[in-house]
């Protein structure tokens, strides 16, 4: 008779890859859980970095609310244009004004020569040129003394054009310049002190020899004799000179230094009725300041509030949700804004005109006609702001003195934004670690099954072939039945 049956194989077509990949992409999971840990870590770190940094931005803007120099800064104006002002040392200007009356202005020397053609050509020789102090000009016999520099010679050679002289002259760095200047007579050449100032004076020797138009018309050593370039008009070097309250002073240039502490003076003309000059604590630096410190306030305020906000619609949270470090942060902010101090003119930010907003975001604002009010006593604003230190050191009691001194321990170093992001980065190391752990567990575990399924793919490759066997036997046993 004959003998049924069936065998059943699996062959040896186990995709070993496919179920290998399938297995451990469950075991994947923890791993892209340990770093979508880590990302959130990381957002956090970078969030508390900005947060210190603007912290830093705010600590740094009620600081500057404590130093003498904010407070000392002037501001200077003039009635008229014919005298500018501007400070030069806050710490050296006072408040008050003064009257500045100006009755002449610096001046080079200039000179020219008498017109020569273009084509003419110089003897050869020396001009030899001295700068100094010319004194008795309103009379017939001027006289120089020389100044400390030592005089400069400038070489012509025969033939040189009156063009060619004048490049020679300013190439020497003689402390003049000279040009040429064409008019219905010929070319004449014009020398012109380089600098203002009596003591810009100069005078010019000349000596040549051999053929061409003689030296000696460009000398200037005798202005009396009306020889040389004294033949013609001359403008002597001058000071500016001017009364300050009645007191004349004078400089070598149309700016005015040292004669009012602080304050330098640029003359620009002459005036015929006196320039009002005032000196006043510049109120501008100062709403700038305090504006600066309500920016600042306001922009570390925002970020906060978008860290630690929650959208109900979107039922999304914020970074810093919940957040206990942050929220402690810009709790104390706003109690700092609100305290007042115990004595002064101005006792709270409000009564300078600084107020929290109406809105919910807890931000600053700040009404500048209030402002400009309040630094009509500056010095009673500063007490407010920097306490009643002597000015040689931060004071301690003034209102920005605190808020300075809190922001400052929590930038600082081992401060509260510090522990925050070395616990941070504790989680960070201890998660990266966790990462590596579970790497190396799934590199060996994939090997193992690896290893498994392969030995059983081998021992179905043996059952295939023993199936195979048996199949060829019951097909020859039916056939000899």
């Amino acid at each position: 008779m004959a003998i049924t049956g069936t065998v059943t194989s699996s062959g040896t077509n186990i995709d070993i890859d496919s179920i290998v990949s399938k297995m451990m992409a469950i075991e994947q999971t923890s791993v892209t859980k340990l770093q979508t840990q880590a990302s959130a870590l990381q957002s956090q770190v970078s969030a508390v970095g900005t947060v210190k940094s603007m912290l830093s931005t705010l600590s740094d803007a009620a600081t500057a609310l404590t130093k003498p120099t904010l407070w000392a800064t002037k501001a200077a104006a003039s009635s008229s244009a014919a005298v500018g002002v501007k400070v030069s040392d806050s710490s050296l200007a006072s408040t008050g004004s003064f009257q500045v009356s100006v009755s002449q202005l610096a001046r080079s020397q200039s000179v020219s020569s008498s017109a020569v053609a273009a084509t003419d050509g110089f003897q050869a020789g020396t001009l030899s040129i001295q700068v100094g102090t010319w004194s008795g000009t309103s009379g017939s016999s001027p006289s120089f003394a020389a100044g400390s520099a030592a005089s400069v010679d400038v070489a012509i050679g025969e033939g040189d054009t009156l063009t060619t002289v004048a490049s020679k002259i300013n190439a020497a760095g003689a402390g003049v310049t000279a040009s040429v200047v064409t008019d219905l007579s010929g070319q004449r050449l014009v020398m012109r002190s380089a600098s203002t100032g009596e003591a810009a004076g100069f005078k010019v020797t000349a000596s040549g020899s051999g053929s061409g138009t003689a030296l000696s018309g460009l000398a200037f050593d005798a202005p009396g004799s009306g020889a040389g370039m004294a033949a013609n008009s001359v403008q002597w070097a001058a000071n500016s000179v001017a009364t300050v309250d009645g007191v004349t002073v004078t400089s070598a240039t149309n700016t005015v230094t040292g004669a009012v502490p602080g304050l330098s003076l640029t003359l620009s003309q002459l005036s015929t009725d006196p320039v009002t000059i005032t000196s006043s604590t510049d109120t501008n630096a100062l709403t700038s300041a305090i504006q600066g410190f309500v920016n600042a306030y306001n922009n570390i305020n925002s970020q906060i509030n978008s860290l630690t906000s929650y959208n109900a619609d979107t039922k999304k949270a914020g970074l810093m949700q919940g957040d206990s470090m942050v929220t402690g942060l810009q709790t104390m902010m706003r109690r700092l804004t609100g305290s007042a101090n115990s004595s002064g003119t101005f006792t709270t930010l409000s009564q300078l005109g600084i107020s929290i907003s109406k809105s919910a975001d807890g931000s600053l604002t700040l009404d500048s006609t209030k402002l400009a009010e309040a630094l009509a006593s500056p010095d009673a604003v500063k007490t407010f702001f920097m306490g009643t230190g002597d000015g040689t050191a931060n004071s301690t009691d003034g209102w920005a003195s605190r808020f300075s001194t809190f922001t400052q321990g929590a930038v600082g170093t081992d401060g509260t934004l510090d522990t925050r992001s070395a616990s941070l980065q504790k989680q960070l190391d201890a998660n990266s670690d966790d990462q590596a752990k579970e790497t190396d567990r799934m590199t060996l575990m994939e090997s193992r099954l690896r290893a498994q399924y392969s030995a059983l793919d081998a021992k179905l490759s043996t059952l295939t072939s023993l199936d195979t066997y048996v199949k060829q036997q019951i097909a020859q046993w039916n056939k000899s039945s």
